[in-house]
């Protein structure tokens, strides 16, 4: 899954980047506003950790344009602003979580998992799929009980195609929300991690569909 996190604090932005690659996400980042504004409207992503005060275009603008252009990417605002009435602005222009500095890194992790979970359509943080089970709260594939040995790359790969299951997934919009802009080799990559988790599962979970991408069935046996 692919974020963006816009924050002008830098020992901040640059502690969230490292905190999200270690969960295996790909994350690409902004340091004021009008950069901000400028990847969350060119890039597609799975959801978007949105500081208020910022130089340039602050949150709440980024945030009422996004909306504006009927982007429906979920945002996590963060700030210092503590006051009700803030938290109230935040929510009536659109923002979908909202969380005060300082704040506990693994509560942000667990909130930016619900809101990709709940993007999706997933009320639950387990999805099964036959013998497979994908647990998005901790990260990990079962597989008939036992744990599969992903790295954090491949198992970003099988959440993606789980959170859609049932429909095909372009090969264009894997690479858009696996991989961030600082992953230049990207040529074939895809085919690389998509041939590790087969080769990791017994069951047959992952399906080409040939010139269109790859699709996790909505019944696996």
């Amino acid at each position: 899954m692919r974020l963006l996190v816009v924050e002008d604090e830098d020992d901040l932005r640059e502690s969230l980047e490292q905190v999200l690659r270690e969960e295996g996400y790909a994350v690409d980042a902004a340091a004021d506003g009008d950069e901000g504004w400028f990847k969350a409207d060119a890039w597609s992503y799975d959801a978007i950790l949105l500081d208020v005060m910022l130089p340039v275009i602050d949150g709440w603008e980024i945030l009422r344009r996004l909306r504006a252009a009927k982007k429906k990417t979920p945002v996590l605002m963060l700030t210092a602003r503590d006051a009700i009435g803030d938290r109230i602005k935040g929510l009536d222009l659109g923002g979908d979580d909202y969380l005060v500095k300082p704040f506990d890194l693994n509560e942000l992790l667990a909130r930016v998992r619900a809101l990709i979970r709940r993007s999706a359509g997933e009320a639950s943080p387990v999805l099964e799929m036959g013998p497979v089970k994908l647990d998005t709260a901790a990260r990990v594939v079962f597989e008939n009980g036992q744990l599969v040995d992903l790295t954090a790359r491949e198992y970003a790969l099988v959440e993606m195609l789980a959170m859609h299951r049932g429909r095909v997934v372009s090969r264009s919009q894997l690479y858009d929300h696996l991989f961030s802009e600082e992953d230049h080799s990207l040529s074939n990559l895809l085919d690389v991690h998509v041939c590790n988790v087969r080769k990791k599962l017994k069951t047959e979970l992952i399906h080409t569909r040939r010139g269109h991408g790859y699709i996790i069935e909505s019944v696996v046996k």
